[in-house]
């Protein structure tokens, strides 16, 4: 019975620990903010700037990458503005839904924040 006891307040004091450090390293909204900025960043230059043809680029006489860069500041508020945060003081569940008007789609990104880390495990069109 005594190692049985054992067992309990070590394991106890395991689970306890770890609540601790995961309440410890739960990222806040700034940090997710500049994770999805980086996130939407790398997409918009790997996919939407490489499909833009260059007739457009050459017509408009901006490059598309440098676009998205100075576009930065407004793409951090839009995230911003349009993310909930569900925290649940050991980790956070993340809400962004992007739609900026009728002619884009939008979509809907599902991130959970634990251990200083980002996840996000669900992305979709709307």
């Amino acid at each position: 019975m005594k190692a049985l006891t054992i067992i309990t307040y070590v394991g106890a004091a395991g689970l306890a620990a770890l609540a601790i450090t995961m309440a410890q390293t739960n990222p806040d909204q700034p940090k997710y903010e500049e994770y999805a900025v980086q996130g939407l960043t790398k997409y918009l230059k790997s996919d939407v700037c490489k499909k833009t043809p260059n007739l457009l680029e050459n017509l408009i006489k901006i490059n598309c990458n440098k676009l998205v860069d100075s576009a930065n500041p407004q793409i951090r508020e839009l995230i911003a503005a349009t993310t909930v945060r569900q925290n649940y003081m050991i980790f956070s569940v993340y809400s962004t839904d992007l739609k900026l008007n009728s002619w884009i789609p939008s979509y809907r990104f599902e991130t959970v924040g634990a251990f200083g880390n980002f996840y996000t495990y669900s992305s979709e069109q709307q």
